[in-house]
């Protein structure tokens, strides 16, 4: 909102200067990284977190509206569990499940060291994955926490047991809809993508577990008109994908092991 805009409102009436007023909290919320979907869904909490190392975003959700306050961390780090996990307590939330999109090359997951931390959280990633958690969860399955819940849906492409969570489909659960696609599609980019994520609603609001140039969330609309990549046809999008020539995870030969175990370190166990 223009400064102007903001100074001029200030001297009109009452009427104007509350919907500036309403405006200026709400930039503020998004700014903050929180997020209501909608007033129907406001039992919705949301928090995009951020790692600035590997440029992972972690994601909290969780039911505020339920007595047990339920919630969830979607890619959690191992460098940033402390933050994530005192996040969670000042708010007065249960965490009940961490859970990963992929098995990660750039970072060591943070669901190992969280269950260290806070024993009742299960840990959860595809059974496509071929790695070790509590619960492996394969399409079409559902992740509940209070009264709302995660579709998730199979999206391989970056890695053969990529998935995406999508928030839940009906008058009780958040609108617009959310969907978590890992690696899968990056704003403006993607990890080799399955296209599937382009039949949710084009108002679905897309939140990429990495971002490299400062973007925090798109839509399906956006992606589908404006990502330089998807919008090409099936060859060009091949050749594009073929001479990305990107250079090898640093943390690969790392992550991946122990990304394979839940994210724990001492693997010879």
């Amino acid at each position: 909102m223009p400064l102007q805009f903001i100074r001029s409102s200030l001297f009109a009436s009452p009427k104007n200067l509350l919907r500036t007023l309403f405006l200026v909290t709400k930039l503020r919320s998004l700014a903050m990284g929180s997020y209501t979907a909608s007033s129907q869904s406001s039992k919705l909490f949301f928090r995009q977190l951020f790692e600035k190392e590997s440029s992972t975003y972690t994601y909290l959700l969780a039911d505020v509206s339920h007595p047990d306050k339920p919630a969830l961390l979607i890619d959690p780090v191992d460098k940033t569990v402390d933050r994530d996990l005192s996040l969670v307590k000042e708010l007065g939330l249960k965490l009940i499940y961490a859970l990963n999109t992929h098995v990660h090359a750039d970072h060591i997951t943070g669901t190992g060291l969280i269950k260290t931390k806070s024993p009742g959280v299960k840990s959860i990633i595809s059974k496509a994955s071929g790695s070790k958690a509590d619960i492996l969860v394969e399409p079409g399955d559902k992740v509940s926490f209070g009264d709302l819940f995660l579709e998730v849906r199979a999206t391989p492409g970056h890695t053969s047991g990529c998935v995406t969570y999508v928030t839940g489909d009906g008058p009780d659960q958040p609108q617009p809809r959310m969907v978590f696609t890992g690696d899968a599609l990056l704003i403006r980019g993607c990890g080799r993508t399955d296209f599937q994520i382009f039949t949710l609603p084009k108002d679905t609001l897309i939140y990429p577990a990495h971002d490299y140039k400062g973007f925090s969330v798109s839509t399906v609309e956006e992606e589908m008109l404006y990502n330089p990549r998807l919008t090409k046809n099936q060859e060009t999008f091949k050749g594009i994908m073929e001479n990305l020539n990107l250079a090898y995870p640093k943390m690969m030969g790392i992550a991946v092991p122990a990304n394979m175990v839940c994210g724990l370190q001492d693997t010879t166990s």
